[in-house]
């Protein structure tokens, strides 16, 4: 059994985190040279390729999750017992990858990354806003945002915050459309909607909940085109509350009778809850959900 230099694991963790081995070897203050000849030596005693390597970067094997796995267990015990552990608001450093649904990322988290900056210069934060739901067991992402919880195991969740979908159009669109006097009348208009072979996530297929046989006129992946084509006059969409209220061109459609819920989980590794950097992103997270929380 081979016996691991935990220099040469250290150097592996720097480049998995950054996924590349020059940002990795510079994050060490090391050259790229010397990174590149530690890890082929940490290759060889492990008899392991860690990392498969392309034009886009470098993407750790099945081998290469399993070590990260455990190098961030080492990692985060050796800060324990160091003490460093008390002083996480002012060391946290590295990158965090954090992969969301499209309105939460750009919508509540973008506009505010620059505090997590300020408090935390050495700490990168990857924003990764899609419409599919990525595997933290695979590496994917360091923290998601879920529209369900995840099924128990070495995964830590929880639920940060529901969340309103309303129906919404242009003023526009209402102006130069015959009057909509009660919600059986929506389906008489056009939508806009997702693509549904491009998203995975079940929670956002929610236009057929309320109109069986929508006329879709407009689809797309991505929410905030739908906003942007529905405040141009496209049709009627249903539309995050808390992004299209930032809208004054929108207009909700009977609020009272119309509204769907869902909820955003924070979800992580169990053995990653230590590490300063990803618990400075876990706390920036749970602060910019509870002071938005009234317009979610």
């Amino acid at each position: 059994m081979p016996v691991l230099n935990w220099d040469d694991v250290r150097i592996f963790l720097g480049i998995a985190r950054d996924r590349s081995l020059l940002a990795g070897a510079r994050r060490l203050g090391i050259d790229h040279t010397t990174a590149s000849r530690r890890l082929t030596s940490l290759e060889d005693a492990l008899g392991a390729r860690l990392f498969d390597r392309s034009p886009r970067g470098l993407t750790l094997t099945s081998g290469g999750m399993s070590l990260l796995a455990y190098a961030q267990r080492i990692e985060a015990e050796l800060l324990e017992a160091s003490g460093d552990l008390s002083q996480r608001d002012s060391s946290a450093e590295g990158s965090v990858r954090l992969a969301t649904p499209e309105a939460f990322g750009t919508i509540l988290i973008a506009p505010k990354v620059s505090r997590l900056h300020r408090r935390h210069p050495l700490l990168q934060l990857e924003l990764a806003p899609e419409s599919r739901t990525v595997s933290l067991s695979k590496r994917e992402a360091d923290i998601a945002i879920g529209l369900t919880r995840p099924p128990k195991g070495r995964l830590i969740s929880r639920r940060l915050t529901d969340y309103r979908i309303g129906l919404y159009a242009s003023r526009e669109y209402l102006d130069r459309s015959p009057p909509l006097h009660s919600p059986d009348e929506v389906g008489k208009h056009p939508f806009i909607g997702y693509i549904d072979e491009y998203i995975d996530m079940p929670e956002l297929r929610y236009l057929n909940q309320l109109v069986a046989d929508a006329h879709t006129t407009f689809r797309s992946s991505s929410v905030i085109a739908q906003q942007t084509a529905v405040s141009a006059g496209a049709g009627l969409a249903l539309l995050h509350v808390f992004a299209a209220s930032q809208d004054d061109n929108l207009v909700r459609l009977f609020p009272q009778e119309i509204e769907i819920i869902r909820s955003y989980w924070m979800i992580f590794h169990a053995d990653q809850q230590k590490l300063p950097r990803v618990r400075a992103v876990i706390d920036f997270l749970e602060e910019v959900v509870a002071e938005d929380r009234a317009r979610l």
